[in-house]
């Protein structure tokens, strides 16, 4: 259950959104301002927009802000008959071979607010209160490194990954693997990846961004796979 202060927040976040001032794609005002103005944290601030983003209410762009409505094209995205046709090994494999890659194209590319807003993802996750919290900010934190690597496809590809990661066949994978390792452990070493890679893409080290990239997406494997029930995954190589 969300804790109250968020549940205040995204309601106030609603009514913001709602109330006639706002079209679709203009621009909320910046975190620190939304804030003050609803005397919150900006942590709290943070986990009630990753809740409106999934819902499709707002959606962000690394260094521009975060605008009102869906994600463009992200409609589209969601009725794709290929999501409802992804098997949890088929999206592994995928993200296998392609979001290391991203992540050393991120590290070329990556602005001193780039590194800020990853940042600032890790702390989100490491926050994170539940299940669904913790997926959120890992949801977004990798299709934040797509932003950073400043390249369309790529992220449009990622996007499509993140969609598939919703279906229901994953989230009850992920509900198993939850169960099984307990969610302060398993959020704790997710953070600490993640922040591994964003140290990485900090430094300009896309052989390093790559690698840890690529043992992050095999630990996520790994407790896959332990979990109870789960199905196993061939040779991802």
């Amino acid at each position: 259950m969300r804790n109250t202060k968020t549940s205040t927040v995204l309601t106030l976040l609603r009514e913001l959104l709602h109330s006639g001032g706002m079209a679709v794609g203009d621009r909320l005002p910046p975190e620190r301002e939304l804030a003050r103005q609803f005397s919150c944290s900006r942590e709290t601030l943070r986990r009630a927009l990753l809740v409106l983003e999934e819902e499709n209410e707002v959606w962000r762009h690394v260094g521009q802000g975060t605008f009102c409505g869906p994600r463009p094209g992200a409609a589209l995205r969601r009725e794709s008959l290929l999501v409802q046709a992804t098997s949890v090994q088929e999206l592994v494999q995928a993200r296998y071979l392609i979001e290391p890659a991203v992540a050393a194209e991120a590290a070329r590319k990556a602005t001193a607010a780039d590194i800020a807003k990853l940042n600032e993802c890790v702390a989100v996750g490491r926050a994170g209160h539940d299940r669904f919290e913790c997926q959120q900010a890992d949801d977004i934190f990798h299709r934040t490194i797509a932003e950073v690597a400043k390249n369309p496809i790529l992220y449009s590809i990622l996007t499509f990954l993140s969609e598939a990661r919703r279906r229901s066949t994953w989230q009850t994978q992920w509900d198993r693997t939850y169960r099984h390792i307990g969610i302060r452990e398993f959020k704790g070493q997710h953070s600490d990846q993640h922040q591994r890679i964003v140290v990485a893409i900090k430094n300009r080290d896309t052989k390093a961004a790559e690698g840890e990239m690529r043992a992050h997406l095999e630990a996520i494997i790994e407790a896959l796979q332990l979990a109870p029930g789960s199905p196993r995954f061939s040779d991802l190589d």
